[in-house]
């Protein structure tokens, strides 16, 4: 499937559901298609909604949003729910792109720092969804066939390259950007360097 400039541009934040997270990145794309930013319910100034208490209800409230030709943008485990709303709408899907995704495979066993008591000790308020979430979605990845960008740094104590390394065996059309420097926040922080690779990444074809 080819990418027209009516493609849905969907940007997913990571653990604390931070909406405006990928602002920085959606500003500078040339791409011209509809750009749609989740903030999780629940989670800082977007309200909480008594049908969505969990991972499987957030990946649900994506795929229902996947109504047309749609690019999955997200940001660390904003990954685990992109991946398995790909999984879900193979035929709408036309690419992902993941960065620093710290959950949905052996993460810690790679080097990465268990992210998850900081983020409920710093912000205790926050719903636990991606903290009590450990499926291992390493069985399913091949079955991703939509290009996929993966954007990581080499300073990021979360989600080493060595995560990025295992998600580009895995996924059969994966291609890794490491931006020297980048920690955990890169794509917000580094979003000069990050949205000419997403603008690259969504010219190629999803056939």
């Amino acid at each position: 499937m080819s990418l027209s400039t009516q493609t849905k541009l969907l940007f997913l934040p990571g653990a604390s559901g931070n909406a405006a997270f990928w602002h920085p990145v959606a500003d500078r794309l040339e791409h011209s298609g509809d750009r749609v930013h989740y903030g999780w319910p629940g989670f800082g100034p977007t309200p909480a909604d008594p049908t969505v208490n969990g991972m499987d209800d957030l990946v649900a409230r994506v795929v229902a949003d996947i109504d047309g030709p749609t690019a999955l943008i997200a940001q660390s485990m904003g990954g685990v729910v992109a991946i398995r709303a790909a999984l879900e709408k193979p035929s709408l899907v036309t690419h992902l792109v993941l960065s620093v995704t710290s959950g949905g495979l052996d993460v810690a066993g790679m080097g990465g720092v268990d992210w998850r008591e900081a983020l409920h000790a710093g912000a205790p308020a926050l719903p636990r969804w991606f903290a009590d979430y450990h499926e291992d979605l390493t069985g399913q990845l091949p079955k991703i066939e939509v290009p996929v960008l993966l954007l990581w740094g080499d300073a990021d104590p979360i989600s080493p390259v060595a995560v990025a390394e295992r998600l580009a065996q895995l996924l059969p059309r994966a291609e890794l950007h490491v931006i020297p420097g980048g920690d955990h926040n890169l794509a917000n922080t580094c979003a000069t360097q990050v949205a000419p690779l997403i603008d690259l990444h969504l010219r190629k074809s999803g056939e």
